[in-house]
């Protein structure tokens, strides 16, 4: 048998897909002499790219139209394999679904999420893996909710519109006609361990980034706090609006927690086992992950911290190298992470507007030196 390499980055955020990245190792590895089986696995943690990572590891892509943050329908995908179901929530709600320089911070919804959800159950999924990243809303998941037959009602008896700022005027939750979901396991797939409410929750500490005003972040945690209050006791189970991962994707976190029984796992790990990436590193020689930047946010559990873990889980294990736009982690924290080196564009180009814009020549570059310095 040859020599082999597996190559698993996560995106370079705003220059790089996953794919594409990987596909520039590739190439720079052959460039570099490597004559060996490079196997692509392109990865992601749960948000923009989870839906496209599962199809890379045998899953196929479903797509269709669902009710986008804003109200208007927007085509999403979801990866589906036997009863096993990946949802990203961003495709039905994400930041980049919305026209640029117009963010709805507090009327975004998520309703499209419970659509996907339904489809997928539709189609025989028996276990739903939700990746929560990169969304548009604070809504707590309530527009999930109404996607899967809620009523939310003010106390005039109205619908509530969409959105996290109208929770404020929640008067009653009517869950008579909900969806019986009751034979699905669901799976939170999130690296975010915030809880719902508070100075570190999904309004104080999201919402800013989804455009929300300070006084809008207040009415936003009004929202969420009458929307829990409501919700806890309508469900009468255990509350879970300090649950860790309560606060993630704008609160979607605690919808699925509450209402769906999920269970939160890191979401590089949930992806590395749906692709079966043990098996794939028997007789690697090296494993070559990335992503944008590595930084002290990589080591709460990022993508590229999740392959080495598994990679030094592996019997034998096998080394693991890093390729990224940028590194700001000394090579004692990623020694401690489990990188054996790191390998970043700004290290060959100091002009940053050029590293984004020349990206996918520079990581073949960084590929050449990593054949030469482990592969020859």
């Amino acid at each position: 048998m040859g020599e082999r390499v597996v190559v698993a980055p996560d995106k370079f955020k705003g220059s790089l897909a996953a794919a594409e990245v990987a596909a520039r190792v590739a190439a720079g590895l052959a460039d570099g002499g490597f004559a060996g089986d490079v196997e692509i696995l392109p990865v992601a943690d749960g948000g923009d790219g989870t839906v496209t990572a599962a199809v890379s590891a045998g899953f196929r892509r479903v797509e269709l139209g669902v009710r986008g943050p804003v109200g208007k329908s927007v085509t999403a995908s979801y990866a589906l394999r036997d009863d096993t179901a990946v949802i990203e929530a961003a495709q039905a709600c994400g930041l980049t679904l919305l026209p640029p320089g117009s963010l709805a911070p507090l009327t975004a919804t998520s309703r499209g999420v419970g659509e996907l959800i339904l489809t997928a159950r539709r189609m025989g999924a028996k276990r739903i893996v939700l990746g929560v990243g990169g969304v548009a809303t604070t809504d707590g998941g309530a527009g999930l909710l109404q996607a899967l037959g809620a009523r939310l009602t003010d106390v005039k008896g109205r619908e509530l519109p969409p959105g996290g700022a109208a929770l404020a005027r929640l008067d009653t939750l009517d869950l008579a006609s909900l969806r019986d979901l009751s034979g699905v396991e669901f799976l939170l797939a999130s690296d975010v361990d915030n809880p719902l409410l508070g100075p570190s929750g999904a309004a104080a500490v999201y919402a800013p980034q989804k455009g929300a005003s300070p006084s809008e972040v207040e009415l936003l945690e009004a929202g969420l706090r009458q929307w829990a209050d409501i919700a806890e006791a309508a469900v009468g189970a255990a509350p879970v609006r300090d649950a860790a991962g309560a606060g993630a994707a704008g609160g979607l976190g605690f919808a699925a927690l509450l209402f769906l029984g999920a269970r939160m796992r890191p979401g590089i790990e949930l992806l590395l086992e749906l692709a079966s990436f043990g098996s794939r590193l028997d007789g690697a020689r090296l494993v070559i992950t990335g992503e944008g930047s590595l930084d002290a946010q990589t080591l709460h559990g990022k993508a590229p911290v999740g392959v080495a873990r598994a990679a030094a889980a592996h019997d034998p294990a096998v080394p693991v190298v890093a390729v990224a736009g940028r590194c700001t982690l000394t090579a004692d924290e990623l020694r401690k992470a489990g990188i054996d080196r790191a390998y970043a564009l700004a290290d060959i180009e100091p002009d940053i507007n050029r590293c984004i814009a020349e990206a996918g020549p520079l990581v073949e570059r960084l590929a050449e030196r990593i054949a030469a310095d482990w592969l020859t």
